[in-house]
This record gives structure tokens, sequence and C-alpha cells, in this order.
């Protein structure tokens, strides 16, 4: 039984495992769930992230804009409320609330007085479009007539007029009067009146404000594409709605789910629309901002499209990928067959390139090691033959090296010295002199193998240089080597100054037909540097060789070439044995000589 479980379980675990597939089935299944599960975690993550920074941005944007509207209307109601008590502390107000009957207001005469004083209060602000003062079963006093109001003597019927707080505190209520026959919405603020002898409510002052005012206020209150703002009384009327209908009427089922008796909250209700709700306890009022929750979220709604769509073409470049990967394995593994069928019919001269070092490419390489093995067999006596040949050339080679090493220097150090004594001995000093120079100079080429030499070594190879030259050219050539005792223990790059002096001779003097001074001098620079300065009065240089000679002594790059000495050269050596900040300069003109400094460290 045992048995047959584990039978049954291997089975289960070779399908979960899809041991039996092709490695492209394999790879499709694998790399979509370790793309697929990761998408989907991160993103149902970040959806809900989202929401909830949404909606959380959303409800402090509303009570940001609720706060700002309460304390606007806050401050517009108190200013009201001081112009209600002016009215209430007047003493003709006082005389009037303390008489008891109707009998006794119509004989004293104070009903015009009253609304007198009622108009003028009217008349100080321009907002206000009618003022009523009611004494309960006594009398009812407003602006009628003077401002076209309809007296008010019917609001003891509606549904505030009861809820108006006992204690003297103000109530705000919208509704509507018939001014100039036409019902208009007003804004109407509210307070109990109490007697001066029991100090109990006996009547009512209503203050009633042009609508429009307020609507402007509230209308400056933008909520997203499609949200609004609406605001409530304590018994869930309108105050507030952008329907100037539903004025003064019971809020809907949506705006009645409000917790009107919390401070401040949010909530979605179940028509769709995210509240957010903020209640005033001076004003009595619940302010509420509903916007439809699809607009909420339909930001969050485009980062879901986002993740879906990354998550889709995600999958797509994975399996592209798969099966590009599943190809290349496919394509080695029968490219291996193909040289085997080769090797066995006895063909060794190929071997697999090795593309990587997988499993496959071990296998590659271990076969290329066995066919390299049996090729060594059938190759060995091609690799003597080839050895014996080469042999052959190495010995010819030094053959001739050594053929053409029989001509050494002292072979033309004692031929110079031949032509020297055959000279003196016909008195023909000048040919003679020429001959030491020479000899001089080939020694001094041949021999002198460190990398830097004294001044005084360079400044002797010149001065043999152009006193052979000086034998070419006769009057045409003077010189003058003018060079203080110090700089002559300074150290120099060896075979630097000549090439230089040479380039005088052979560009300054060569084309010009007039007489060319060359001069070289030295004088110091600073604490760790020299000047070595070869001026001739040559023919000069033309300007776009000039300027091209001074951008190849800025390239910095490349080695000396000891076949083609020259001023690049020499520049390159300095720079490379003294370091960057040493080297040549060049100046020059047409027709007005050329100057080469060459600045070198001083020790």
């Amino acid at each position: 039984m045992i048995n047959k479980n584990n039978r049954l379980l291997g089975k289960w675990m070779r399908i979960l495992l899809l041991v039996d597939q092709p490695l492209s089935v394999k790879l499709f299944v694998f790399s979509a769930l370790l793309i697929l599960i990761p998408m989907l975690a991160v993103g149902t993550i970040s959806y809900q992230r989202s929401s909830e920074v949404m909606e959380k941005e959303a409800q402090e944007y509303s009570l940001q804009i609720m706060e700002q509207v309460k304390t606007h209307v806050e401050y517009y109601v108190r200013d009201l409320e001081i112009q209600t008590l002016k009215i209430m502390n007047h003493p003709d107000m006082n005389r009037f609330l303390r008489m008891r009957t109707r009998e006794e207001v119509e004989q004293s005469g104070i009903r015009s007085e009253i609304q007198q004083l009622l108009q003028n209060a009217a008349y100080s602000r321009s907002d206000i479009t009618g003022i009523a003062v009611i004494l309960d079963n006594i009398q009812i006093i407003d602006t009628s007539g003077i401002k076209s109001t309809e007296p008010v003597g019917d609001v003891i019927e509606q549904y505030w007029y009861s809820a108006v707080p006992m204690n003297g505190e103000l109530t705000l209520i919208s509704r509507y009067v018939n001014v100039m026959g036409q019902q208009e919405p007003v804004l109407s603020v509210v307070r109990r009146i109490f007697s001066p002898y029991t100090l109990q409510p006996i009547g009512m002052i209503i203050t009633d404000i042009n609508f429009k005012r307020f609507q402007d206020i509230a209308d400056k209150v933008t909520v997203g594409r499609s949200g609004m703002m609406v605001i409530l009384d304590r018994q869930g009327h309108y105050v507030y709605h952008p329907d100037v209908r539903l004025l003064g009427k019971q809020a809907t089922e949506e705006h009645a789910t409000t917790l009107l008796d919390q401070d401040s909250g949010s909530l979605l209700s179940e028509q769709g629309s995210f509240l957010t709700y903020s209640h005033s306890w001076f004003l009595g009022w619940t302010l509420v901002i509903s916007r439809p929750y699809k607009d909420l979220i339909h930001n969050i709604s485009y980062i879901g499209r986002t993740i879906f769509w990354t998550t889709a073409i995600t999958l797509f470049v994975a399996y592209v990928l798969g099966v590009l990967f599943a190809s290349s394995l496919i394509r080695r593994i029968r490219r291996l067959q193909q040289y085997m069928k080769r090797v066995e019919i006895g063909d060794f001269s190929t071997q697999i390139a090795v593309e990587s070092r997988d499993e496959i490419g071990l296998l590659a390489r271990g076969f290329n090691a066995m066919v390299g093995r049996l090729k060594e067999l059938l190759d060995e006596i091609y690799f003597s033959k080839l050895k014996e040949t080469e042999m052959s050339l190495r010995q010819t080679e030094t053959e001739l090296k050594m053929l053409q090493s029989q001509i050494n220097p002292h072979f033309l150090y004692n031929s110079l010295e031949t032509i020297r004594g055959m000279a003196l001995e016909h008195d023909m000093d000048h040919i003679a002199d020429m001959s030491l120079a020479v000899a001089k100079l080939l020694r001094y080429n041949l021999k002198e193998t460190a990398p830097t030499v004294p001044l005084r070594s360079e400044i002797g190879v010149c001065e043999m240089y152009l006193r052979i030259q000086k034998y070419r050219f006769e009057e045409k050539l003077e010189y003058r080597l003018d060079v203080p005792e110090w700089a002559l223990v300074q150290p120099m790059v060896r075979f630097s100054l000549q090439p230089i002096v040479e380039n005088s001779v052979v560009h300054g003097i060569e084309p010009n037909s007039a007489k060319t001074q060359i001069t070289v001098t030295a004088h110091r620079l600073s604490d760790t540097a020299y000047c070595v300065r070869v001026a001739d009065t040559g023919s000069g240089i033309d300007p776009e060789r000039l300027k091209d000679i001074q951008s190849k002594l800025q390239q910095i790059d490349g080695a000396p070439d000891d076949s083609h000495i020259g001023i690049t050269n020499v520049h390159r050596r300095i720079r490379h044995l003294c370091g960057g900040e040493y080297g040549l300069s060049i100046e020059s003109r047409p027709e007005g000589g050329t100057t080469v400094d060459i600045v070198l460290p001083y020790y």
C-alpha cells in the first residue's frame, strides 16, 4: 500500500514538474509562473495602496474646502449676529418686548417705530433683503412695503420654526419668499427673542439674506469633474444645493446617510458616491461633498490597466525569450550530434565551437578533447616534418645574421681613421678634421646607450655636426654656442639637441640664399626647470605647416619612433622620460626665422 502511494505521488510530481514534457513547454510554464505570480502580487498591492491614498487625498482635499467655506460663512454670520444684537438692544425694541398684549402694541403706536428700526438696519447692508420680528400670538413686524417683501405671518407653520434652539443660538435656514411677485430663495438667520421679565422665549427675529451672495461662495467650490457640495441643517434639510429647487426640502437618502451629529469623516454611499462631511457646531450645518466613486478611482483604474498590460507584454516577451533559449539549446545539441556522425566516418578535421560554460559547453569541450587526442596520432608524422623544416629555416636565418654582423662599427672607425691619416699625410687638414668629426659622431651614436647625458655631451655633438656643415655651406652658415657653465652639467635626453639643429640647417639654410646664423643658448625658467633654445635666422616655416607641427606636439599619446627622428619624436621622448610638463615648443614666421625651446628638469 505504501509503495503504491509513493508511486502515485511520484507520478503526480512528474506531472507537476513537467518531467516528461518538452523543454519548450517547461520554459513556457515556469517563466509564466515566475513572472505572473510576482506581477499579480505587486499589482494587487499597488492597486489597494493607490485606492487608499486616492481616497485619503480626496478626503483631505474636501475637508480643506469645507473648512474654508465654514470659516468664511461663520465670519459672515458673526457679523450679522452683531447687527441683530444692535437691533435687540435698541431702546424701542426693549420697550416693544415689554408689551404683553396686541392691544397694548396698537395703542402705543410703537409698530411704526419698530418697523422704521428694521428698515434702517436693512438699508445699512445691501445683502439683507428683509428683517422680521415675531412676538408669539401678539404681533409680526417686518420690512414689508419698503422692499416689496411678503409679510412672514405664515412662518410659524413652517418645519423649522419649532426647531430653533431655545438657548438663543443662531439657526440658518434656506427658504423661499415672495419678492416682486416671484418666489426667490433666501438664507435666513433666525434666533429666539426672550422676555425681559421672565427670560422665556416669546418670539423670534428673522434676517433674510440675498441667497446669491452665499451661492457665489458655494459655486466657487470645484470638486473634481462631477462632484458637488451640499449643506444640511440640523433636521437634514437642504440649506444649499446646486439645484435651488431642493432648498428647504428633506435631503435625499444618499445625503441623509451622513452622520449629522459627528464632526467630520467620509464614507462610501450605497449609490456609489464618495461622501466627505464636516459639521459646524456654530452654524448647526453639516457640509457634505459628494463625488462619484468611479471618478475618484479613474486614475487607479489607469494604474490597473497599466499593470495588466505590463504583465501581458512581459509574459509575451518571456515567451519569445523562452522560444529563443529553447532553440539555442536544441541547435547546439543537434550540432553536437552531427559532429559525432562525422567522427564516426573518420573525419577529425573540425571541432565544435564551445559557446558557453554550461553542461552543453562542457560536453562539447570534452568531445573536442577526445577528437584532438585521436587526431594527434594521425598528425604525428606531419608535425615531425614541420619541425624539421622549421629548424632548417632557423639555421639559415642564423647564418645570414652572422654574415651581416661581419661588418661592424670598428670597420667604419678604422676606415675614417685611415682617411684622416691620408689627409694629414697630404697636408689636407680640413679633410682630416671632417673625418675626425664624423668618427666622433658615429662613436657617440653607437656607443652611448644611457637615456640621458649631460648637456655638455649634446653640445659637443652639435658642435661637431655644425663644424661638418660649415665645410659644406662655408660663409652661408654661422653658428654660436652660448651655454653657461651651470647648464653644461644638467641632464638632457640623449640625441635630442642634434635633430633640432639639423632641422635648422635643412629647413632654414638650404632653401635660403642669404646668410643664416644658428644660436644655441640656455637659461633658467624656475627652480625645477631650465630651457635650451635653438634659434635660426633662416627662411622660417609656412603657417599651415607650423600649425600642423604644433598640433602634433600637443598629442602626447604614442611612443617615440626611432626610425623617424624629428621634432615630434624628440618631444615625445622628453615627455616620456621627464614628465608631461616638459618638452618642446616652436615659434616661427615666414622669412623671420624659427625658435625651438627645449624645456627640461633642473637639478
